[in-house]
């Protein structure tokens, strides 16, 4: 299956698209974030091809660092050169001050370890949220959240 719809609501105010090879990791992600932020639409890819077919009308790219096929940083730079306006967040394992910079530097918004705790990713989808309702588009972060 390329995606998941979490929510039929025909008024969703937000859409998060979750890019990650690890379909565990997918569900349970899109399970906190369905309960925390039950207006949201969410979206799901496996690989880099699977989310660039799915970037329309998304408002936050939650995205991991490795992907089949293509580098999570490499997509960032691709989707941000295309796609300013989009928040990119780059999930990870690998929580070092190089692939901090790494992300940076490809033009990630924020960088999210996935050891981190649950508030820390919640964060970073309430600032994307309150980023495009009171400026149209989110501040940049690198700290985390």
């Amino acid at each position: 299956m390329v995606a998941w719809y979490l929510s039929s609501n025909p008024n969703t105010m937000f859409r998060i698209l979750i890019a990650d090879d690890d379909a565990g990791f997918r569900q349970a992600l899109g399970e906190l974030l369905q309960t925390h932020f039950p207006k949201t639409e969410l979206r799901a890819a496996s690989d880099g091809q699977q989310t660039l077919q799915l970037l329309d009308s998304v408002d936050l790219l939650l995205l991991d660092i490795s992907l089949p096929q293509e580098s999570g940083l490499e997509l960032t730079a691709k989707i941000k050169s295309e796609h300013p306006e989009l928040v990119v967040s780059i999930l990870t394992i690998h929580d070092l001050p190089e692939y901090r910079q790494a992300a940076l530097q490809h033009g990630a918004d924020y960088f999210v370890s996935k050891g981190a705790p649950a508030e820390q990713i919640l964060q970073v989808v309430q600032s994307a949220i309150a980023g495009r309702q009171a400026h149209g588009n989110p501040r940049r972060s690198l700290s985390g959240c």
